[in-house]
């Protein structure tokens, strides 16, 4: 079955996307335009669910959160591709196997060279 599209097979295709995006952009400038404009000290004033601002929201903050929530994600991430290895264990028989004791090995591996790192450690 060979199929050949001409380019006024996708004619319905760009005319709803020129409609979705005409559509979005109307919708933008006219509530921009005919939207209130009141500016004050106090409406702009930035609101925290009622607690007053303190301090610059420019603090310093240490990078170890930052290295702890990438980690995390990215040791989180890896844990899912084994959901489906486990779901088809049987069928993807020893080559399956071999890629997922591969695949464990660099994930522990990396793991390993975090701990040497010491980045998992708090002062």
């Amino acid at each position: 079955m060979n199929t050949t599209y001409l380019p006024s097979d996708y004619l319905p295709i760009l005319i709803q996307l020129g409609l979705a995006l005409g559509f979005i952009v109307t919708t933008m400038i006219v509530t921009h335009n005919i939207g209130p404009k009141r500016n004050s000290i106090k409406k702009d004033d930035p609101f925290e669910c009622g607690i007053p601002v303190q301090g610059d929201a420019r603090a310093p903050i240490s990078i170890k959160y930052f290295l702890i929530a990438i980690l995390f994600v990215l040791f989180d991430v890896e844990v899912i591709f084994m959901y489906p290895w486990a779901v088809n264990f049987k069928s993807l028989g020893m080559e399956g196997f071999l890629q997922m004791v591969l695949f464990m090995g660099l994930l522990l591996s990396g793991f390993y060279y975090i701990l040497k790192k010491g980045v998992l450690k708090w002062e």
